[in-house]
């Protein structure tokens, strides 16, 4: 019997979508196997210079890096075996510029060696010294005797308070002296041997925003030396932005479906370079040859509310809006907590003509009604839907998984799906095969698969050696990405642990190590 053209024609069509169902990759299926794992502990060959002093390159000292005497006794500062040599014979203080000013990078004196009684450290003010913010360590001899914040306005001290930690009789100052500015307050750290050890910390937002604009603006920084009969030798000094202690809150950049953003073979994320505490952290970018393991930063972006501060806003999700030809995402307003009082933390919409990819990029910021304990968004549109989905963590007697809906990017949303079950932590939504998921990171020991946009849960990641112990904390980001054909794998996904730095003091979220997963059916 002849089968009709028609019946023929449904007949493979049928053939075809079983086919489909058939050859779709379920995530549970989908082995990750550990590719590798490291920690960035200001990575020097990470970092991105704002500005330097380099004794070896110095002509036209005078010019290059003006300095100022505080005091009648003028020090004599000179190159000698290329080194930054400030000394003197009586009490002195004196400054020497090296770059403008940022609250949100790191300041590293690589101090070569010091005799007599003294202190050493940074200086921060404007060119009529009307604000100066000083950040110093006190020593005698070869050895640390303090640490100390200064705030002084119109010569007149406002704050001279003690920060020094982990301090010992004989702790040498020799070595790095890195100052991690960390928008309201700042981690102080000294480095001879092994990784920085924290000597000093402090958060200062209560008697200076250095968040204001005006400050980026007309702040500059300087070499403090303050010398009671002695000298210092300094190697270089660097500022720049760099890798902090640890980072975290992993998300892959996509364009406004949903796609990851792939271009020139790397892919880009965003990650937090971890400071200490929540308002402590910097959004920064990095980009990724999914093949090997060469996470490379490429930038730190900060917010702009309109109100002349910037904000270091972190746990973002960053898209690119091919239809509008602009920057567009979602990020969580951590920086509330340096000011309690006065601002809520909240979900805030952001913005940008520019790639904020690179350097140092401020985004415009705007919330829309998501004020609470709500973090971690990721957004797309749904074509399919016709609405624009997230997917976030909201404290539900516990963070849970919700995913909203609109009909704007950036308003009205609704929830249609949630709260799960379980503890939830970098949730996200991803394409395997040619269907979305949903995933999110937990303190169940274990990351969860769940059906979208409805939230079912479907199962759990199968992963050998994944970013956690028996005693480590497990609330994870996921963040699993799915490849074009051509790779020699078909997924990957970048995760961070949460081990905390050593050495700080009070609560603080200072992880953790970065791990790279290959993934295959």
């Amino acid at each position: 019997m002849k089968m009709s053209f028609n019946a023929l024609f449904y007949f493979y069509l049928l053939i075809c979508l079983l086919n489909d169902l058939k050859c779709q990759t379920s995530p549970e299926d989908i082995k990750f196997t550990r590719q590798g794992v490291q920690r960035m502990i200001f990575d020097e060959k990470q970092s991105i210079t704002m500005a330097q002093l380099d004794p070896k390159s110095i002509i036209g000292m005078a010019t290059m890096h003006p300095q100022k005497h505080y005091l009648t006794e003028q020090a004599i500062i000179e190159v000698v075996q290329d080194k930054l040599t400030v000394k003197s014979h009586g009490e002195s203080k004196t400054n020497v510029w090296f770059g403008g000013f940022n609250p949100f990078v790191s300041y590293t004196i690589d101090l070569a060696s010091s005799i007599g009684r003294g202190a050493i450290g940074y200086e921060f003010s404007d060119s009529e010294r009307n604000e100066r913010v000083i950040v110093k360590i006190l020593f005698k001899n070869n050895l640390i005797e303090g640490v100390q914040f200064d705030l002084i306005k119109k010569d007149i001290p406002v704050i001279q308070e003690k920060i020094g930690l982990s301090l010992n009789d004989q702790q040498s100052i020799k070595g790095k002296i890195i100052l991690q500015m960390l928008g309201g307050g700042f981690t102080l750290f000294h480095q001879n041997k092994g990784i920085p050890m924290v000597i000093g910390q402090f958060d200062f937002n209560k008697h200076i925003d250095l968040r204001k604009k005006k400050y980026l603006h007309s702040f500059q920084s300087h070499l403090y030396v303050a010398l009671d009969q002695g000298a210092v030798h300094v190697n270089d000094i660097n500022m720049a932005v760099n890798t902090g202690i640890g980072m975290a809150d992993i998300r892959a950049i996509t364009f406004e479906d949903g796609t990851p953003f792939l271009e020139n073979g790397r892919l880009w994320y965003t990650l937090s370079i971890r400071g200490r505490a929540l308002p402590h952290h910097i959004q920064g970018v990095f980009s990724l040859n999914p093949t090997v393991f060469d996470l490379k930063l490429e930038g730190i972006i900060v917010f702009d509310r309109g109100d002349g501060l910037l904000r270091n806003e972190i746990a973002s999700h960053l898209f690119f809006d091919r239809n509008e030809k602009l920057w567009r995402g979602l990020t969580t307003g951590f920086s509330a907590f340096a000011n309690p009082i006065k601002e809520k933390k909240q979900l805030l919409a952001i913005e940008s003509k520019t790639d904020p990819r690179f350097g140092f990029s401020v985004m415009k910021a705007t919330p829309f009604l998501m004020v609470g304990d709500i973090e971690d968004p990721h957004l797309l549109f749904d074509r399919s839907a016709n609405k624009w989905r997230m997917i976030t963590c909201e404290n539900i007697n516990g963070y849970k998984a919700v995913v909203l809906e609109s009909d704007h990017w950036n308003k009205a949303f609704k929830r249609i799906g949630g709260p799960v079950a379980h503890n939830s932590t970098g949730t996200s939504i991803q394409k395997i095969g040619g269907k979305r998921y949903c995933f999110s990171g937990s303190s169940a020991r274990k990351i969860f698969i769940y059906s979208y946009p409805d939230l079912k849960e479907l199962g759990t990641l199968n992963m050998d050696l994944p970013p956690w112990d028996k005693t480590s904390g497990t609330r994870v980001w996921p963040n699993i990405v799915q490849l074009p054909e051509g790779y020699p794998m078909r997924y990957v996904a970048l995760m961070m642990d949460r081990y905390q730095y050593p050495y700080l003091v009070g609560k603080h979220w200072s992880y953790g190590a970065v791990y790279l997963y290959h993934g295959h059916n």
